[in-house]
């Protein structure tokens, strides 16, 4: 795909970029980190110690997601500008389209990744 192709995919992954930080930074109530928006959420709860165990697995696992959307979506920006965006990473076969447009971070086509994922599950 040439550089003209990819200028749609390019702003979308750049306002997925913005959002996704914007989101991160509006959950941890601004400029706070993780970390002490984490022990701030916990220094004066009233729940058990399990109740807040599974909150801040589940906070820091949203952490993990973030965290993995962020770089997927920063290597595909990285794609673009190599010239290799849009093209099967395993198979090198142009990923459709529609399926850039639905999820412009993929790395694979649908076949590859289905491949993927039977090996993760098996």
């Amino acid at each position: 795909m040439d550089s003209q192709q990819a200028t749609p995919y390019r702003q979308q992954l750049q306002a997925l970029h913005t959002a996704l930080l914007t989101q991160i930074v509006e959950q941890r109530g601004g400029v706070v980190g993780r970390a002490q928006a984490a022990a701030d959420h916990f220094a004066d709860a009233e729940d058990s110690s399990a109740q807040m165990a599974t909150s801040r697995q589940l906070e820091f696992a949203l952490g993990e997601r973030e965290t993995d959307e962020l770089a997927a979506i920063d290597a595909a920006l990285d794609r673009i500008e190599a010239g290799v965006y849009g093209d099967c990473a395993d198979c090198g076969v142009a990923i459709p389209a529609a399926r850039l447009h639905a999820s412009p971070e993929v790395l694979r086509c649908i076949a590859c990744q289905e491949k993927v994922e039977s090996l993760l599950a098996g």
